[in-house]
């Protein structure tokens, strides 16, 4: 027996040696000599067995080679750890990719490859590299790879996650761009608003403050991902709806918890997307995911289909009939190389729906959460609004040029939290090279946003909170040289479609909430800022206290 373990632990040796590393055929005969001499001699069965399975190896080595990339001259090969056959460095990556991989390039450099399962995947990290990647070679690290769970996000026709040709996806970016830019220059019902969002934006910022006001009366404290979440959700709507959910209707809590679960399950990853044959078998987490798109889908699907009944070209209420208006324009251009079905407007519809309030909630709900960690950040926040927006109305999209330690404030939110710690999963388009390396065709490529923003060479103290590192010299304007470094919306030909909306949606209902209300901990309740891993990465579930501010000063 002991003979036999050695003899197995060579052939193991042997397949590992030779489909790892570079060898010539001279090297596999000398190789495939010195296992042969080994073999155990214990009887004419063994040593056949023995023969066959050294045989299979040879072929199991001579298809991997000839499988084997060829690097062009003067190209290296992507550096990265060794993958164990099957699962590759999934156990290495482990339940926090985000610092696993921020661990690895510290090893392997800014450009490594992992194999997660069966799958190569390419990781980026440092911010000269993403931006020579989404910026300057844009083009090569456009696409969407074919992963299996993408197919059943929006019926496979999400903007954001599908492998869609460029010609097709770069149409569809196209009509979702001009729908938010018409949608944004809508007037609102009133005068005191600059538009229809600052006015959608502005009320439910005012209804939540009552809304935890009334939790604070009747429980003496409140979970603020559960009612922000709602007042989100609500905003996102009235943009693409063009209607507003009581914070008690069924069906608005049901898309939230929707969102939620979507998020926990893309963010724990689908084991089918890297080892193909698991597609084939039992799966309770992809049927889970398969029913909450359908469910999602069946509700956009039910709302696109009324406002085509409702349409009226003179009239465009919301993102919805601006979609429809747009599509309606290219059907009637016979000219028209980018045409949309209209199926395809229920998928614009349902990111736009999907990606806008899971995001600014989580970003918002962490906020709070910060504001009660540092007290002190909180104060200096309020009194910059008391003094240059006062108290006697709400702030507005036009006050922020005065707010430069508010935008410093969310700008480190989204440094010191990197609430989204990737993006999502990019392509290579072409044979590419970055920084020197080859990267193949179709190798799906993960952007480490995390790792951009605790950088050590771009950033001083990253694990430090420090709202000041986002102001200029004299610590009175704002720097946007130093928050352009920030990666939190993606980069490139890739970069999310709503981030101007997002930005002045996260603004807005910070700037009233601050204005008019205090934040603090509940007595003898602990503050555990330590993230969940998925796709936003969100604070864990807490109760917090707070207090309407005084108009007078105390």
């Amino acid at each position: 027996m002991r003979h036999m373990q050695a003899h197995l632990d060579r052939c193991y040796h042997f397949i590992f040696y030779f489909t790892t590393e570079r060898h010539s055929g001279r090297d596999l005969i000398k190789y495939f000599k010195m296992a042969l001499m080994n073999l155990p001699v214990v009887g004419p069965v063994l040593v056949s067995e023995s023969l066959v399975a050294m045989a299979t190896l040879c072929l199991v080595y001579l298809l991997l080679r000839l499988m084997r990339t060829k690097i062009p001259e003067g190209l290296q090969r992507l550096p990265g750890p060794k993958p164990i056959p099957i699962i590759g460095n999934v156990l290495e990556v482990g339940r926090n990719p985000h610092l696993s991989l921020t661990a690895m390039s510290v090893r392997y450099g800014p450009v490594f490859q992992i194999q997660i399962g069966m799958r190569p995947v390419v990781v980026l990290s440092g911010s000269n590299t993403v931006r020579q990647a989404l910026i300057k070679q844009g083009e090569e690290f456009a696409g969407r790879p074919d992963l299996y769970s993408f197919h059943f996000i929006n019926d496979g026709k999400s903007l954001a996650f599908s492998s869609d040709q460029a010609g097709v996806w770069r149409a569809r970016r196209k009509l979702a761009l001009c729908a938010l830019r018409c949608f944004s220059t809508i007037e609102a019902s009133s005068s005191e608003y600059s538009c229809v969002l600052e006015e959608h934006i502005t009320k439910e910022a005012e209804y939540l403050v009552t809304q935890l006001s009334t939790a604070m009366e009747a429980s003496g404290s409140f979970d603020p991902f559960r009612h922000i979440v709602v007042s989100v959700a609500n905003v996102i709507c009235g943009m693409c709806f063009g209607r507003r959910y009581s914070h008690d209707d069924e069906e608005l809590l049901s898309l939230v918890n929707l969102s939620d679960e979507f998020g926990r399950v893309v963010g724990s990853g689908n084991p089918a997307d890297f080892i193909p044959f698991l597609r084939f078998l039992p799966s309770c987490t992809m049927k889970k995911f398969m029913a909450i798109n359908d469910r999602f889908n069946n509700f956009v699907q039910k709302i696109v289909t009324e406002h085509y009944s409702t349409y009226d070209k003179n009239n465009i209420r919301d993102i919805t009939d601006s979609l429809i208006d747009h599509c309606e324009d290219r059907k009637l251009d016979e000219n028209s190389n980018d045409q949309v079905s209209d199926e395809k407007i229920v998928g614009i519809v349902n990111d736009l729906f999907g990606a806008g309030f899971d995001t600014i909630s989580t970003a918002l709900s962490w906020s709070v959460v910060y504001l009660v960690a540092y007290p002190e950040v909180q104060e200096k926040l309020h009194q910059e609004l008391r003094k240059n927006v006062g108290m006697d109305r709400s702030p507005r999209i036009s006050d922020k040029p005065n707010l430069p330690f508010l935008e410093a404030f969310i700008m480190e939110i989204f440094r010191h939290s990197s609430f989204l710690p990737f993006t999502i999963p990019h392509c290579t388009t072409k044979d590419t090279s970055l920084n020197g390396f080859f990267i193949p065709k179709d190798t799906c490529v993960f952007v480490n946003q995390w790792q951009v923003n605790h950088d050590p060479t771009t950033w001083k103290e990253p694990s430090t909170f420090s709202p000041e590192r986002f102001l200029d010299a004299d610590g009175m304007g704002f720097n946007k040289l130093e928050a352009e470094k920030v990666l939190v919306f993606g980069l490139g030909k890739r970069r999310c479609i709503g981030e101007t909306i997002g930005r002045t949606e996260f603004f807005l209902f910070l700037a009233i909430l601050l204005q008019k209300m205090r934040f603090h901990k509940v007595p003898g309740h602990l503050l555990d800022m330590t993230p969940e891993y998925g796709l936003t990465m969100k604070h864990k579930r807490c109760q917090l206290r707070a207090s309407l501010r005084k108009r007078e000063q105390d």
